[in-house]
């Protein structure tokens, strides 16, 4: 971890933590990893789950640990959401110098750096302001709102109680929505001369449950939004699509899916298809092996000629403009 800024006249030393679900880090920590999973309440959320939750966690994740195990073989033995995340947390300090003095720290939800790890370091360091900041642009309770819960949870545990602010979400940031408009005429460049008219663009979105959605959580909301948003700014002139993935469980989660709607695009003669990862800024199992594997070999077998996936931002430069900028206006309203 970065060293912890000093305080500027007088000024609490602030710390922003960026909030992520966290992936394994080798190929050990697959099951572990999903069991961390499963155990959260926000995750599995059925009458009584509180007698039942550790022993249902554990069942599945020794049965989906197997197949998960084969995505993370694919991409070199472990997730790369951790360094990733560290390039945006290096990107985004750097982009607060000379704007705020303040240090930026990374707390994953299910897998190390966990969130208690983070709390006891900047309990050490004395850190007395903290500006929690999701790397999950679109408000959910399974995400944002459980990582805040945990956060809340473990400070009180440890009796740590800085001054604390939180970034709920930016589902339609200006610079947020350029930076995925700017991935997006990437991946269109990338098609051949004279093609590009043939383009459908495929907006996908991490999935979540029908049951959610009814109780109120305003994830949906937040991601079409942002789809709006990005359709409007980047006046691409091309058919689109707004769809979901990463289904789990039984439950009836949002549809259509991407698959579902790939095969329907493939059934209507579409030949030429770009997804776009919406609401995923890491590359991560969701992008590089669901979207970029999986689902491009399901698109070719069906008759789709041009498929492609446009990159997620990681550390793009306008991608962590927004997030400064979330920061800014965090502590502006802070003082």
């Amino acid at each position: 971890m970065p060293e912890a800024g000093s305080a500027q006249h007088g000024a609490p030393s602030t710390a922003v933590v960026l909030l992520q679900l966290g992936g394994p880090d080798s190929l050990q920590a697959v099951e572990p990893f999903l069991y961390n999973i499963f155990c959260d309440p926000d995750i599995i959320d059925l009458p009584l789950a509180f007698l039942f939750r550790k022993a249902l966690a554990r069942a599945i994740s020794r049965s989906r640990a197997p197949k998960v195990l084969e995505y993370y073989k694919y991409m070199g033995g472990k997730s790369p959401i951790l360094s990733l995340t560290q390039r945006q947390a290096l990107a985004l300090e750097k982009a607060l110098q000379g704007r705020c003095d303040a240090r930026v720290a990374i707390a994953m939800r299910y897998w190390h750096p966990m969130t208690e790890e983070v709390v006891r370091q900047l309990q050490q360091e004395k850190i007395e302001r903290v500006i929690l900041l999701p790397l999950f642009p679109q408000f959910s309770r399974s995400t944002t709102g459980s990582s805040i819960i945990e956060w809340r949870h473990v400070c009180a545990r440890l009796g740590y109680a800085p001054e604390l602010h939180v970034v709920k979400e930016y589902a339609d940031h200006p610079s947020y929505v350029a930076a995925i408009v700017r991935n997006i005429n990437i991946a269109l460049r990338r098609v051949p001369p004279g093609e590009r008219g043939k383009v459908h663009l495929v907006f996908s979105a991490h999935g979540t449950p029908m049951k959610l959605v009814r109780s109120g959580d305003p994830y949906q909301s937040h991601i079409i939004r942002t789809c709006n948003a990005v359709v409007s700014a980047g006046a691409f002139g091309l058919p689109h699509y707004l769809c979901y993935q990463s289904k789990v469980g039984p439950l009836k989660w949002l549809e259509p899916s991407l698959v579902q709607t790939i095969e329907r695009l493939a059934a209507e003669g579409v030949t030429h298809v770009l997804v776009v990862p919406l609401a995923f800024v890491t590359d991560h199992s969701e992008t590089l092996w669901e979207i970029n594997h999986e689902v491009r070999h399901e698109a070719l077998r069906r008759g789709i000629r041009y498929y492609d996936m446009s990159p997620a931002l990681n550390a793009s430069p306008l991608y962590i403009g927004a997030l400064a900028d979330l920061v800014a206006h965090a502590l502006k309203k802070a003082s």
